[in-house]
């Protein structure tokens, strides 16, 4: 009776409006549906005839408050290609948390219960950004092989990074954006889902997955370096909506 009711009261209007959202997504192409008892949002869209989903809703990490928005898209990349580029204060947020946990606390290794961005800032080098005057003094990066986790960061990716500091990155939010198991992800702290900020998250994905692409075509699932990046076999997080996104195999 209770969901049923609710149902009723979202059909009516009354609850959350994403009218600008649903018309923004309409106009692009894309697909837009409210998520389970209107707690949030799911956009389905596609790069190169490759599907991706974005969520909008309750958080699914501890250092996000609020809301926050998340793309995630399947490329099958080479599985030990793998580079996290994080806010700084996130970054030197979770280097502490990392630790307090494993250094002063009881805990004595990393395991799958612990988020891939805590144990990754342990297990892989940190990119040498020096060379980017602006994007040092807001973002970290850490990879299996620094020199890809640079390439990854220059170009496109980067002009794109310094144009979001203007709106979605304003202020130095928690974000995160990964490859992981042949994925891309990408996480936000995002309070108002305004369609700028969408829109300018999509422009940021769009540009580390066609980054991460085209480095793969150069690295390629045998690199040398393979042998040497751990890989990690835990889930970057749960989906929203019922639906997984179309499986690539």
């Amino acid at each position: 009776m209770l969901e049923s009711f609710k149902r009723f009261l979202s059909g009516q209007g009354i609850g959350p409006n994403w009218k600008d959202v649903s018309e923004w997504a309409k106009q692009r192409g894309l697909d837009f549906r409210r998520a389970r008892e209107d707690e949030g949002f799911v956009v389905d869209g596609a790069l190169d005839g490759k599907p991706w989903r974005m969520e909008w809703g309750p958080p699914q990490r501890a250092y996000i408050e609020g809301r926050e928005l998340r793309i995630r898209m399947e490329l099958k990349l080479p599985s030990d290609m793998q580079m996290l580029l994080l806010s700084r204060p996130l970054m030197e947020q979770l280097e502490r948390q990392t630790f307090e946990q494993f250094t002063e606390g009881t805990q004595t290794q990393i395991d799958t219960s612990t988020p891939e961005e805590m144990r990754w800032l342990v297990m892989y080098p940190k990119v040498n950004m020096n060379g980017f005057r602006v994007l040092r003094q807001h973002f970290g990066a850490v990879a299996g092989h620094s020199a890809t986790g640079l390439a990854w960061i220059e170009g496109p990716l980067g002009q794109q990074l310094e144009r979001a500091m203007g709106n979605l990155l304003q202020g130095d939010p928690p974000f995160v954006l990964m490859t992981l198991r042949g994925r891309t992800y990408l996480r936000v702290q995002l309070i108002d889902p305004d369609v700028k900020s969408l829109a300018t998250a999509i422009g940021l994905f769009e540009a580390a997955v066609t980054q991460a692409v085209m480095l793969a075509t150069v690295v390629g699932s045998g690199s040398q370096h393979g042998a040497d990046w751990p890989v990690s076999d835990s889930t970057a997080w749960q989906s929203l909506g019922p639906e997984e996104p179309p499986s690539r195999g």
